[in-house]
């Protein structure tokens, strides 16, 4: 059983030392935080919530730590994590650390080629798999994993040559019980340089890179985080977002080690929404499709009400908006903040959006309701931090850069950062980091430009830049993002390049056009249905020509398809933080593209 109260530190657990700001490695910042009366982590088993104290929390790393050991890790290797957010994903990072060893994670949407391909280009020696449907991934390809030379599964099943995790745990507790010496050795040992975790990227122009960033690097940003977003023990953050990405890896692992604050772990996917209002967070991180859904969430909700509740939302946004204090005052007494309690958003101090562009109109949104909701910028190789909104953030920029951070522009419109974030390069690919580390600066792949204030814009993905066949620069992403924030579309891409005019292909945001078809008693059975309707069709038609409207003549979508299905990160069409692979795209509805040039 997870511990369920503040458990006390037993005779074997090393004293804390304060709050670790003079800590070398990330595991040393759990030894510091070993003492906290207060609580580290909850989740929801069995519909209720259980508590993990700190001395618990250290307790178990220090004890898999010595199991590890004792399998033969040794410092330097790799050990691969599959798994959903949990306990167990934090315990098995931080105990990995702690034996001198990195992490790989792992997204748990990869198939069993993705899998066996990040376990053998990192030469990871051990596997933490979380049940059945990932060990099952794993027996399809372990005879080409010759690495591998343990298994650990966190929901056992009866499979020769792996390891019950609780087996694990325990042997590790009474090995560390009576000889802690070779994990207080390899701790000790462990220097700012050495390397802590792989991180493999999205892989949207090609097989995914193993970046490798070290101890320094994620003590530097956690301290730069703060600086721009302060955090305290009295904060509470929803973890849901893959651990395998660098910001979620961030703020659900590094940053409470030094700041204290809880980390409560949604069911699933599909309880977050259910779980925001639950645990109604201080501090909340999503991607923007989190935001597009919240936003067309209570969008479609206020068309459906009563008259008296749509016109008092619609003053209170106007209110809100017009930047009169007492209207902003009385908007948010009356009706926002009701809205905001519905939301479980009423306590957060912070909202940042991150890991993807958003439109500036949904950060406006969230602001009129009284949502701080700020935007950050920052990549896998800078440790996931270069810039974000202060508290005087402007619309459509991503902020100044972070406490440590240098921003340029390179002459053909690259935005260029250097800081101690910078990753330590790519895995077997000295090619791949010469190119992306040039005299010291990253190459961020991004187009963008610094305003007179100092906030950093970007307008595009280098590679995506569209040139017309008439010549015209054309920047999809922001064409997709005034697209993407209509309530009845998921995803847009924006096709053009060498092209006379724009088009586009549209998924459609299911949930909601589900519930306007049942309005209008339409008749259908799948998704595919849906997308074919002539009456969605002409639905989504509305959208297009509302967006065409805000836009320049040559940057209007003459033709658009709505794809007759979602896409997904299995099907190699987005990656784990839902961005769309655009060439992958490309290729697989290349016909249908052809059909709306013909």
């Amino acid at each position: 059983m997870l511990d369920t109260h503040v458990s006390t530190r037993d005779a074997t657990m090393p004293r804390g030392a304060g709050s670790g700001a003079d800590a070398r490695s990330v595991p040393a910042l759990l030894r510091a935080r070993a003492d906290d009366p207060g609580t580290a982590l909850r989740v929801k088993r069995l519909g209720l919530w259980e508590k993990i104290s700190w001395a618990e929390y250290a307790r178990r790393v220090n004890a898999l730590a010595r199991e590890l050991i004792h399998l033969g890790l040794e410092r330097g290797e790799r050990v691969a994590l599959l798994c959903e957010n949990r306990p167990e994903w934090l315990i098995a990072d931080l105990a990995v650390q702690t034996a001198g060893a990195a992490t790989v994670g792992i997204y748990t949407t990869s198939s069993p080629e993705q899998l066996a391909y990040h376990v053998n280009h990192s030469d990871s020696v051990g596997l933490v798999l979380e049940d059945a449907e990932q060990l099952e991934k794993w027996l399809a390809v372990r005879e080409k994993c010759p690495s591998v030379r343990w298994v650990l599964v966190v929901e056992p099943e009866d499979v020769p040559d792996t390891i019950p995790w609780e087996t694990a745990l325990a042997a590790g507790a009474e090995r560390y019980a009576t000889d802690p010496g070779p994990v207080e050795a390899r701790l000790a040992a462990i220097g700012p340089d050495d390397v802590a975790l792989f991180i493999y990227t999205s892989g949207t122009t090609g097989n995914p890179k193993g970046a490798m960033l070290s101890h320094a690097n994620l003590l530097w940003a956690i301290d730069s985080l703060a600086d721009a977003v302060p955090m305290s023990g009295r904060d509470e953050l929803l973890s849901f977002l893959p651990l395998s990405h660098i910001v979620e890896r961030l703020i659900s692992v590094t940053a409470p080690l030094r700041f204290g604050y809880t980390v409560s772990f949604t069911e699933n996917l599909d309880t977050v929404l259910t779980n925001l209002q639950e645990i109604r967070p201080t501090v909340f991180f999503a991607v923007p499709r989190i935001w597009e859904k919240l936003h067309s969430l209570v969008e479609l909700h206020m068309k459906d009400a009563n008259p008296i509740k749509r016109v008092a939302y619609g003053a209170a946004l106007g209110a809100a908006r017009g930047g009169n204090p007492v209207g902003i005052a009385l908007a948010q007494l009356a009706v926002l903040r009701l809205l905001r309690l519905r939301l479980g958003l009423d306590r957060v101090r912070t909202a940042i959006s991150g890991a993807a562009p958003i439109a500036p109109e949904i950060i406006a949104y969230f602001r009129a309701l009284g949502v701080d909701l700020r935007e950050g910028f920052g990549l896998t190789e800078s440790t996931g931090l270069i810039a974000i909104h202060r508290s005087d953030g402007r619309l459509g920029t991503v902020g100044r850069p972070f406490k440590g951070v240098e921003v340029r522009i390179a002459e053909d419109g690259e935005i260029l950062s250097r800081g101690p974030g910078n990753f330590l390069g790519y895995h077997k690919d000295p090619a791949a980091t010469a190119e992306a580390l040039v005299d010291g600066w990253l190459r961020t792949g991004d187009v963008g430009e610094l305003d007179d204030d100092g906030q950093l814009r970007i307008t595009d993905r280098k590679k995506d830049i569209l040139i017309t066949a008439g010549g015209k620069n054309i920047a999809p992403q922001k064409i997709e993002n005034q697209l993407k924030s209509s309530a009845y579309i998921n995803d847009a891409v924006v096709i053009g390049d060498r092209r006379k005019y724009l088009t586009a292909l549209l998924v459609l945001d299911e949930d909601n056009v589900t519930f306007w078809a049942a309005e209008k008693q339409l008749a259908y059975s799948t998704y595919t249905d849906l997308a074919s309707n002539p009456e969605v069709r002409e639905l989504i038609e509305g959208e297009v020509q509302r967006v065409n409207a805000t836009l320049a003549r040559v940057e209007t979508i003459k033709r658009f398809a709505i794809l007759p299905k979602r896409l997904y990160h299995e099907d190699g069409e987005v990656t784990a933080t839902l961005k769309v692979k655009r060439s992958s795209i490309a290729r697989k509805y290349a016909d249908l593209i052809e059909e709306m040039y013909a």
